[in-house]
C-alpha cells in the first residue's frame, strides 16, 4: 500500500480535475446533464483509479486496478483519454475560451505522459 498523494500521476490528475471543474461551469445549461457530467467523471475517474489501486496490497493487483485490459495502459489511462476527447469536442462546440482549451490540453498531456510512465514503471518491478 502506497500513499497516493506523493504520486505525481496522483497530482497531476487532481489538478486536472479542478481544472476541468472551473472550466465546466460556464457550459450551457442545457449541458448539465450531458458533456458537463461526462467530462467531469471521466475526469475524476483518473485520480480516484489511482487512488484505489494504491490501496491495493500487491503490485499485480496494483496494476490490474489501473486495468491492464483497456489498450495495456489502464482504466485511469483509458478515462484520462476519454476526458481529453470530451475537451475537444468542448473546444468545438466552443464552450471552451482557447486560453482553457489550451490549459486543459496542456494538463492532459503532461498526466498521460506521467501516467503512462507509472505503469511503464510498475511493470518493469513484475
Amino acid at each position: 500500500m502506497q500513499d497516493h498523494r506523493k504520486l505525481k500521476a496522483f497530482q497531476l490528475a487532481d489538478a486536472f480535475v479542478l481544472a476541468v471543474y472551473r472550466a465546466t461551469r460556464s457550459f450551457p445549461s442545457e449541458e448539465r446533464f450531458g458533456l458537463t457530467s461526462q467530462l467531469r467523471r471521466a475526469a475524476v475517474s483518473v485520480p480516484a483509479n489511482i487512488v484505489e489501486g494504491c490501496g491495493r496490497d500487491g503490485l499485480k493487483d496494483y496494476l490490474r486496478f489501473l486495468g491492464i485490459a483497456f489498450a495495456s495502459l489502464g482504466i485511469a489511462f483509458a478515462s484520462l483519454r476519454e476526458s481529453g476527447y470530451y475537451v475537444g469536442l468542448a473546444g468545438r462546440l466552443g464552450y471552451l475560451s482557447e486560453s482553457d482549451e489550451q490549459l486543459l490540453q496542456a494538463q492532459y498531456d503532461e498526466c498521460a505522459r506521467v501516467l503512462a510512465g507509472l505503469v511503464a514503471g510498475l511493470r518493469k518491478r513484475l
